[in-house]
């Protein structure tokens, strides 16, 4: 029964560095391989299911730590939760080829499909009818340029309207009606759906970019995504043969976010035998990525060197002065 206690999953996870992954094995740009020496690569935080033996064992690591389902997943559940993952891993491609696209000065369109569910309040009249994943594309047959668009007509509505939503779910165009709810702060009063969204974009363009990232979820891996694409568009060596990783996300502005967990990526990088590791450097004092990046080195006693980026221009620069 004891042994049993200790192989038996609790409800909890454990986090801790995941893989670092060769993007030249992930990304292929116009049907031709990267066949630059070196690599830029992503880094990933693993996570699984704890027994009360590795979670035993994570409370003695610097870097591995037990959370607890809500704090994984902020309260969805795992099927939600894969579709979020799932949404900005998407969205962290198309940002990657907007930013790679725009600095390699070639032409794309960016099309707007219509409003990415996130999240539906529980006490939303469309809970249970709308799901995290569906594409909400018209309001009473109206259709927006953008999610500000649509939330901005709705807001316009009054509490206890009924309205009629048409969405896409698992790609099948359907309708759902309710009332407008009263909406709590920073929308106090104001009439909404009750559910939280952002617009679901698609890029298009004449260069062929394809991805292979199964099981592989979240926006983190975007600066990475973007280097990459890069690099293969203009034919240009970056890396000078140095194995470079990192993380962060990319922006629509071109600037690189912050992220979770990046003392756990630092660690998978340091154990891939990366050199280089671009962390987030953030513009505010809550932007912490770069110090926690360079505080997880100093406990690895490695000399991988972590440089602070703030713009996908900034580590372009960097690439471009070194030796």
């Amino acid at each position: 029964m004891a042994i049993a206690c200790v192989i038996v999953p609790i409800p909890y996870y454990v986090e801790g560095p995941g893989a670092t992954i060769d993007l030249s094995e992930l990304i292929t740009v116009n049907d031709k391989e990267d066949d630059f020496s070196g690599s830029f690569s992503l880094t990933s935080v693993g996570i699984r299911q704890a027994t009360v033996l590795t979670a035993a064992k994570a409370k003695f690591s610097d870097f591995e730590e037990v959370v607890s389902k809500e704090a994984l997943m902020g309260g969805a559940t795992t099927e939600e939760y894969d579709q979020m993952q799932a949404y900005y891993m998407e969205s962290s491609q198309n940002a990657a080829i907007e930013q790679a696209m725009k600095l390699a000065g070639k032409p794309y369109e960016m099309s707007y499909l219509g409003v990415y569910v996130m999240s539906v309040e529980p006490n939303s009249t469309f809970y249970g009818k709308i799901a995290v994943g569906d594409t909400v594309t018209k309001v009473n047959g109206k259709s927006f340029a953008s999610a500000d668009e649509l939330v901005a007509y709705v807001h316009g509505q009054t509490v206890g309207d009924t309205v009629t939503v048409t969405y896409l779910h698992d790609g099948k165009e359907k309708e759902a009606s309710g009332k407008l709810i009263a909406l709590p702060k920073p929308n106090e009063g104001k009439a909404g759906i009750g559910i939280s969204l952002t617009s679901h974009t698609e890029i298009k363009t004449a260069e062929s970019i394809k991805f292979d990232v199964d099981n592989i979820g979240g926006p983190s891996a975007g600066l990475m995504f973007t280097l990459e694409i890069y690099q293969q568009l203009v034919g240009k060596d970056l890396r000078k043969g140095l194995d470079i990783a990192g993380t962060g996300t990319m922006e629509a502005d071109g600037t690189v976010g912050q992220i979770g967990g990046i003392d756990k990526k630092v660690a998978s990088a340091s154990e891939s035998g990366a050199k280089v590791f671009f962390a987030p450097k953030g513009s505010s004092k809550e932007d912490t990525n770069y110090e926690e990046a360079k505080a997880a080195a100093k406990k690895l006693g490695t000399d991988m060197k972590i440089v602070p980026v703030g713009t996908l221009a900034d580590a372009v620069a960097y690439l471009e002065q070194m030796n």
